[in-house]
C-alpha cells in the first residue's frame, strides 16, 4: 500500500476531511522516520473498524495503558503498509482468524499520546481501516483489560468522539450501499 496515494484518494473522497488528510501528508513527507516509534514527536499507528459478521457490530478494546474503549490497533514499526498492520494488530489482539482488510483507507485521526515513563507526550497519526470478522468468537489478549462487541447505532452517541465519528460513517457507507 502506498500510504500517499491512499491519502490523496481519501482527501480526495472526504472533502470534510481535506485539511486532516492533508496534515498526515504533510507529516508522512516529514522524514524517513515517520513509521518508528523512535521518533519522539508521533509516529504512524494504524487499527481497525472490526467488524462482526452482520456488520451490525464493532469489536473494542478496553485499552490497558490508556484504560479506555478504543478500536484495536497498534503501532507501525517500520512497517509502511498500514493496511498490514492494522490486520495483523486485530488478529493479534482478538485472537480470531480468517479476517479480511478492506484495503481503501475508512477514517484518520490524529491525537495526543500523554507522556509516560521515559516516552514523551507525543502523537499518533492513526490510519483506520474496515476489517471484516467471519466470526464473534475472540480471545482476549495482554494488551487488553475487556473486549466487547458493540453496537455501532448506539455508538453514534458515544462520548468519544473518535469512535462516534467512525459511527457514523460507517452508518452512512452502509445506508448508501446497494
Amino acid at each position: 500500500m502506498n500510504l500517499a496515494y491512499a491519502l490523496n484518494q481519501y482527501r480526495d473522497r472526504t472533502p470534510s476531511e481535506r485539511d486532516t488528510a492533508q496534515r498526515f501528508l504533510d507529516f508522512l513527507s516529514s522524514g524517513d522516520d515517520v513509521y518508528l516509534r523512535t521518533r519522539l514527536d508521533g509516529h504512524f499507528t494504524a487499527s481497525c473498524w472490526l467488524l462482526s459478521p452482520d456488520r451490525q457490530s464493532v469489536l473494542l478494546t478496553h485499552h490497558r495503558k490508556l484504560n479506555r474503549w478504543l478500536q484495536l490497533g497498534g503501532h507501525a514499526d517500520g512497517d509502511a503498509d498500514l493496511a498490514r498492520v492494522a490486520l495483523h494488530e486485530a488478529q493479534e489482539e482478538s485472537g480470531l482468524s480468517a479476517l479480511v482488510v478492506l484495503p481503501e483507507i475508512f477514517d484518520i485521526d490524529a491525537h495526543t499520546i500523554p507522556a509516560r515513563a521515559s516516552e514523551p507526550e507525543h502523537t499518533h497519526w492513526d490510519v483506520r481501516f474496515v476489517v471484516l470478522s467471519p466470526s464473534l468468537v475472540f480471545q482476549l489478549s495482554h494488551e487488553s483489560n475487556a473486549l466487547a462487541w458493540r453496537s455501532i447505532a448506539e455508538l453514534v452517541d458515544s462520548g468519544d468522539e473518535s469512535i462516534a465519528r467512525m459511527a457514523r460513517k460507517w452508518l452512512t457507507v452502509r445506508a448508501s450501499a446497494p
